[in-house]
């Protein structure tokens, strides 16, 4: 017991009642006609409890195809993702022997997913492998487990250490699919999978948001050994009258004319870095204003690569990141405001061991006098840091003025920790209840990381409505499960339509969404809304194709014994 940790750890507080004992062996059912069957609007089978699953058609669908191969399902956030893995494990946990293991990339996500399928089906035996710094957690033992919820990063762990195989595992389970390029650690726990599994193992890979470009989607594909890709939208027929609809909405503000000065003072020295770089060869093929963050770590690498010895390499690295420094600086002032900005360069000055790169920075003479105009702008005015903050107070004044049957709920978004800081002191200073929800790392004193304990208790007070206001990093992104959010706030575009499209899903669950972006004209922010415009566009338009190509595949004529005929792909996993 040394080793297990106790289940009121992760939650709001106070006493838990004990889960329901689950049985000594699995119960072996018969099956029902069509697997599922429907019974006055809910989903009925012998592993599910009765009256929890609304039966929704095209989660049943889904379930179905699950069921004869190995399936990535694309579905908008909020459309239940896991309640379709919830239906494929009850039926093949009932068909066969072996377990199912339910994948989550954040241990608030583990248990989330632990806490649905409990819910949902009927008590069975369960194991919860989660992780710490130190070392992992586990609730429950593999081998004797029918559901095993885990972080992948402690199953990878266990399976090099040979704790455990994957041969009995009768569903594997991949949740926020999309992280499955690079080296990420779903990457060989797939690989392992599909040389291991059963005969009738099966792969579910679930996602909002595979990515934008063909090369990113197909990897995550070809990671996972999927070969069918079924994708629904908000709009498709089957779809939209089960759905709530989402509001997007974006409010505009502009810069102060101290702050775009500021804002070009900083512009001039990164003008200058730049155009030194050009005289040593790099950076030609875009235009100095268009250079992104992207753009600076890859020129990085591409110094390293140039030919010569390392002490020609020395100068082109000392501007590259100098101009990092400078570039990061500008986008916290144009899309977060002065406070952030100045923070930045602070932590700078703050570093034990800075580089000199670090210090360059910080002496350049349009530096000096940026950060000196700020501290006194900040000191002489009543303005806010940025004028969004304004705009904010504004909004979630209306929302909460506005009536409504249950409690207000607003989750605020923000890209960085020193902007959150920011706008729970300018919400506080309105009297409002304010919570915060940060991953666990901890900067300073000022800028704590929270526990997984603190952030459930968070989450749950939110829920249960104790604050009306979240302001939360990307740690709530992805797949937190907070019902009625009347209102989700983008402090700042985002150019990822993975996190873009994550965020817009936490609201229009159970009732109307709304969204509203705040952007400040000029600046980055409007690049950044375009280019996250054009990526969500185009990933719709991929994932239609690559499904629709499955679905072909899926209809060619097949053997007598069920295989594909000849001059058909093999199925995923095959050698």
């Amino acid at each position: 017991m040394s080793h297990q940790r106790l289940l009121d750890e992760f939650t709001g507080g106070g006493p838990v009642a004990p889960p329901p004992a689950a049985p000594a062996g699995r119960p072996r059912p018969p099956p029902l006609p069509g697997v599922w069957s429907v019974e006055d609007g809910n989903v009925r089978h012998p592993l599910l409890r009765p009256r929890e699953i609304r039966a929704l058609p095209f989660q049943l669908d889904l379930a179905r195809i699950g069921l004869e191969e190995d399936l990535l399902v694309v579905l908008p956030t909020g459309l239940g993702k896991t309640v379709i893995a919830a239906l494929l494990a009850a039926e093949l946990l009932r068909a066969q022997e072996g377990k199912v293991l339910f994948l989550a990339p954040t241990r608030p996500l583990v248990q989330q997913h632990a806490e649905s399928f409990a819910r949902w089906l009927v008590p069975l035996r369960v194991a919860r492998f989660t992780g710490t710094v130190r070392r992992p957690v586990r609730e429950g033992a593999w081998d004797s487990a029918d559901l095993v919820f885990a972080t992948p990063e402690i199953v990878a762990n266990d399976l090099e250490a040979g704790r455990y195989r994957l041969n009995d595992v009768a569903l594997l389970v991949f949740d926020e699919a999309h992280h499955a390029v690079g080296k990420y650690v779903y990457v060989p726990i797939a690989a392992r999978y599909l040389a291991e599994r059963p005969k009738r193992g099966r792969v579910l890979a679930l996602t909002a948001s595979p990515g934008g470009k063909d090369e990113r989607i197909e990897e995550v594909v070809t990671a996972l050994g999927v070969r069918r890709i079924e994708a629904r939208t908000r709009e498709d027929e089957g779809v939209r009258e089960h759905v709530q609809p989402i509001e997007v909405d974006y409010r505009w503000v502009d810069l102060p004319p101290a702050t775009a000065h500021i804002r070009d003072l900083v512009g001039e020295a990164s003008r200058a870095t730049a155009r030194k770089l050009q005289k040593l060869g790099f950076l030609r093929k875009k235009p100095i204003a268009s250079l992104s963050v992207k753009d600076l770590i890859a020129l990085r690498a591409e110094i390293f690569a140039r030919p010569g010895p390392m002490v020609r390499r020395f100068g082109p690295l000392f501007h590259q990141l100098v101009l990092l420094h400078l570039h990061h600086a500008q986008e916290r002032l144009e899309t977060q405001g002065l406070a952030p900005f100045l923070q930045y360069f602070d932590r700078l000055e703050a570093k034990e061991k800075p580089s000199r790169g670090d210090l360059a920075v910080l002496k350049l003479p349009e530096v000096v006098a940026a950060r000196r105009e700020a501290v006194e702008f900040l000191r002489t005015t009543r303005e806010p840091s940025h004028p969004k903050l304004d705009a904010l107070v504004e909004l979630v004044r209306e929302t909460l003025a506005a009536p409504r049957d249950h409690p207000c709920r607003i989750l605020i978004f923000a890209q960085y920790r020193d902007t959150i800081q920011t706008i729970q002191e300018a919400l506080e200073l309105q009297e409002w209840s304010v919570g915060r929800f940060v991953g666990q790392a901890t900067r300073d004193s000022k800028d704590k990381g929270m526990s997984q304990k603190e952030q459930a208790r968070v989450l749950d007070g939110f829920r249960q409505g104790r604050f009306p206001l979240l302001v939360a990093s990307s740690v709530a992104e992805e797949g937190l499960d907070v019902p009625d959010v009347d209102l989700v706030v983008f402090f700042e575009s985002v150019p990822s339509e993975i996190r873009a499209i994550q965020r817009r899903g936490r609201t229009g669950r159970s009732s109307l969404g709304r969204v509203v972006v705040l952007l400040t004209r000029a600046t980055r922010d409007v690049a950044y809304q375009k280019a996250e415009a054009r990526r969500e566009k185009a990933m719709r338009r991929i994932v239609r194709r690559l499904s629709a190509e499955a679905r072909q595949r899926a209809t060619r004529p097949r053997t007598p014994d069920g295989g594909p005929s000849e001059g058909s792909p093999p199925p995923a996993g095959a050698s």
